[in-house]
């Protein structure tokens, strides 16, 4: 196996492109999904998108409200993380509270340094990620924009 760093991130993303290098990222995850988020004015857009179970994207993560997204506190606080949305007092009244249970995210910005997006790894049951899980998808966030 290919040890988990950004290095090899990169080797993944410059010879075979985003969605293998994402791909990649979901294989060292627990998480069942990793997606590639783009900001469209109140949307966010699924640019990219990895299932474990290989099964077609949902139609409910094509394209989703901002001012619903879990991806807006990743923007506001710099990056998100919860194991189980169902019991984070953060969330409350959150209409994705429950259904989004395990979500860890960070933003992507432009090479300009312009918010573009965010880079997530989430799942419909409670999961941990572990420090050095988050910090290689924080690492890999910064390496991204030379790619979109």
């Amino acid at each position: 196996m290919v040890p988990r760093s950004v290095d090899a991130f990169l080797e993944v993303v410059r010879g075979d492109g985003i969605a293998a290098a994402l791909a990649w990222l979901n294989a060292g995850v627990p998480h069942r999904f990793s997606a590639i988020y783009r900001f469209e004015g109140a949307l966010l857009r699924n640019e990219f998108f990895c299932d474990k179970k290989g099964a077609a994207r949902p139609a409910f993560l094509l394209a989703v409200p901002f001012e619903v997204s879990f991806c807006q506190f990743a923007l506001r606080d710099g990056a998100f993380r919860t194991d189980d949305s169902g019991t984070d007092d953060r969330l409350l009244g959150h209409p994705y509270r429950g259904v989004v249970v395990s979500y860890h995210s960070v933003p992507l910005t432009t090479l300009e340094g312009e918010i573009w997006g965010t880079l997530s790894h989430f799942d419909t049951e409670a999961l941990h990620l572990d420090d050095e899980e988050f910090a290689l998808l924080q690492a890999v966030a910064r390496e991204l924009p030379a790619f979109l």
